[in-house]
């Protein structure tokens, strides 16, 4: 097991986020923790003085196209394909007893 995290430390987590862990459990859990803060240690440890910094590690660039105006549907056109309509919106069915 992992020096980083005791078992008593796991079963410290577990009782402050009121989990009922078994002793079976306490075990893995401590291994695993004790695995991520092994990584988490290596990570820390690099030398990153010269690597800048980067939010994606592709050069990315914009793929989308530009909006362009373009032809748009009527009313009649939009509520044309509609099941139901009313003074020109949308007729919906009533929600949770609200009045139309």
């Amino acid at each position: 097991m992992s020096s980083q995290i005791s078992r008593d430390d796991v079963a410290h987590v577990a009782k402050l986020a009121r989990l009922s862990l078994g002793d079976d459990e306490l075990d893995t859990f401590t291994a695993q923790l004790g695995a991520i803060l092994e990584h988490a240690s290596d990570v820390e440890a690099l030398d990153l003085a010269e690597v800048p910094p980067t939010s994606h590690p592709y050069p990315l660039v914009n793929v989308l196209r530009p909006d362009q105006p373009g032809a748009t549907l009527t009313p009649e056109a939009a509520l044309a394909g509609a099941p139901q309509a009313e003074d020109g919106r949308f007729r919906v069915p009533t929600i949770l007893g609200e009045a139309p």
